[in-house]
């Protein structure tokens, strides 16, 4: 049997740093590393088992701005811009 431990960081939230206006539900699961693949985003999409800012998200085209938190397997991710300097 094999086992893999994942560290979470409750109560943290781990910021998504996009270099757009905005980035899917979807894809965002898939740049937080938070899923291996997109269809497997998908699935649990459509389950009810992500929430944006707070409500169940069931849209994987659901648009997320930076300010944005979604919240998948315990963890709360944070939408944030690259800014260049």
């Amino acid at each position: 049997m094999k086992v893999t431990v994942t560290k979470k960081n409750p109560g943290k939230e781990i910021p998504v740093v996009i270099g757009t206006e905005f980035i899917k539900l979807e894809s965002a699961l898939k740049l937080a590393n938070a899923v291996p693949s997109g269809g497997q985003a998908k699935i649990l999409i459509q389950e009810g088992e992500a929430k944006v800012n707070g409500e169940v998200c069931t849209m994987r085209g659901k648009k997320l701005y930076p300010g944005d938190r979604f919240e998948f397997m315990d963890q709360i991710y944070l939408i944030c811009v690259h800014e260049s300097v």
